[in-house]
């Protein structure tokens, strides 16, 4: 069995003339990554291997998520791959994670987390949120077998206020 937790990064700032790669997070994203990562500490397994995008947004959220969850920010894996709204590639990325690791975390993007989302797990969801965090479990025992999962839990911050 496999558990895959996807997370989109918090809400990032548009008032600034960075290219889209380098947009930091806002006031009320760094709120919400706080709210939401605080709340699922208990929904987050003992041992994990923990992905997330190299841009500013999504690791300023991964460290949050670290700190809030107690899990070294060492341990997390910047993939410049990762920054994707493609959800074809996200798919590619997952299915290519080691069957060693049973338990998965990935801060990623839009559109990408919401159609990936809506494939593999089985409630429906319009937008996964800024801060959004999706748990899915997968009954098959390797990565690149992954198909129908279970949505275990969908906490978006706005759930949470």
């Amino acid at each position: 069995m496999k558990q895959l937790i996807l997370v989109r990064h918090a809400k990032s700032s548009w008032e600034t003339s960075l290219r889209d790669y380098d947009r930091p997070l806002t006031s009320n994203g760094i709120q919400d990554a706080h709210l939401v990562s605080s709340h699922v500490s208990n929904l987050v397994p003992k041992t994990f291997l923990v992905w997330s995008s190299a841009s500013k947004r999504a690791s300023e959220t991964a460290i949050i998520f670290a700190q809030n969850i107690s899990f070294p920010v060492e341990s997390i894996q910047f993939k410049e791959d990762l920054y994707t709204f493609d959800e074809r590639k996200l798919e590619q990325i997952i299915k290519s994670c080691s069957d060693e690791y049973d338990h998965l975390i990935v801060f990623g993007h839009n559109e990408a987390i919401t159609n990936f989302v809506n494939k593999f797990g089985n409630i429906f969801t319009d937008n996964v949120s800024t801060s959004g965090f999706v748990n899915i479990i997968f009954e098959q025992d390797r990565w690149k077998e992954i198909s129908n999962g279970i949505t275990k839990k969908i906490i978006f911050p706005r759930d949470l206020k």
